[in-house]
């Protein structure tokens, strides 16, 4: 079931949405060569929660940290670990969801290490502009499968693949609600958009295959086939009338 949400409940999760990003500023500040990935996790658990939010990430499922952390092929649900340290020409995916006075936020955003190439460059920034064009079909009429084609077509006209596994999701009272909102599809399928949704948008981009993998040994990793980088961008939004209400924010991020 579609929840639909009160113009006062979308403000309330445009706050959690907010503070999610201000998280991932926080943490922003601290990527850099050397850093293990534990580390930008206590950095952003400790920002959460001296900003009274609750890291929904963390025991979801058991999965142990308050942020995702997936650096280089590891497309999403990366485990932060004190032994992984970034290096220079890294690029480092880092995914945020906060719930805040009962609200829920999750945006996510992929991060350059240093000096990196003119390939991972534009990698991030194809699928950074596949999220605006997802998100541009966020209004009332349009449908589900409009989203996931407008990300599937610039991505796949660049050449990337986008990951079929994993998808996108309402979001608002939880952390994951109906509908997924897959980044591929036809247009003028899958769930209408109405008035009072919220949703999470996520391209998850492969530079090579759009085939994963997922750990063994930990459940969650879910990494690239080939062992090429990947990216992920994310935004809360909810759907508009004539434009995208989008929830969360990278101003933050890229005023840095």
């Amino acid at each position: 079931m579609i929840l639909l949400k009160t113009p006062t409940e979308i403000e309330m999760i445009r706050k959690s949405a907010l503070l999610v990003g201000r998280t991932l500023a926080e943490v922003g500040r601290h990527i850099r060569p050397g850093v293990t990935t534990l580390f930008l996790d206590q950095i952003g658990e400790q920002f959460i929660r001296d900003n009274k939010g609750i890291p929904l990430c963390k025991g979801f499922e058991g999965f142990p940290s308050a942020l995702c952390i997936s650096v280089n092929d590891v497309v999403v649900h990366g485990i932060p670990n004190k032994s992984v340290y970034l290096k220079d020409g890294d690029n480092v995916s880092v995914d945020c969801v906060i719930e805040l006075d009962g609200f829920v936020g999750d945006s996510a955003y992929t991060f350059p290490v240093g000096e990196v190439s003119e390939e991972m460059k534009r990698l991030m920034r194809v699928t950074k502009e596949a999220l605006y064009l997802g998100l541009s079909k966020c209004v009332i009429g349009n449908r589900v499968g409009d989203i996931g084609y407008a990300v599937q077509r610039h991505v796949e006209k660049n050449g990337y693949s986008v990951v079929r596994e994993l998808c996108g999701h309402g979001v608002g009272y939880k952390m994951h609600e109906s509908p997924n909102v897959c980044n591929y599809g036809k247009p003028g399928t899958g769930p209408l958009l109405k008035e009072g949704m919220v949703i999470a948008v996520e391209p998850m981009v492969n530079m090579g295959s759009r085939n994963v993998k997922f750990s063994k040994e930990d459940g969650w990793t879910c990494s690239t086939r080939d062992g090429k980088p990947a990216a992920h961008y994310e935004h809360t939004v909810a759907i508009g009338e004539k434009e995208p209400d989008i929830l969360s924010s990278f101003a933050e991020i890229e005023n840095n």
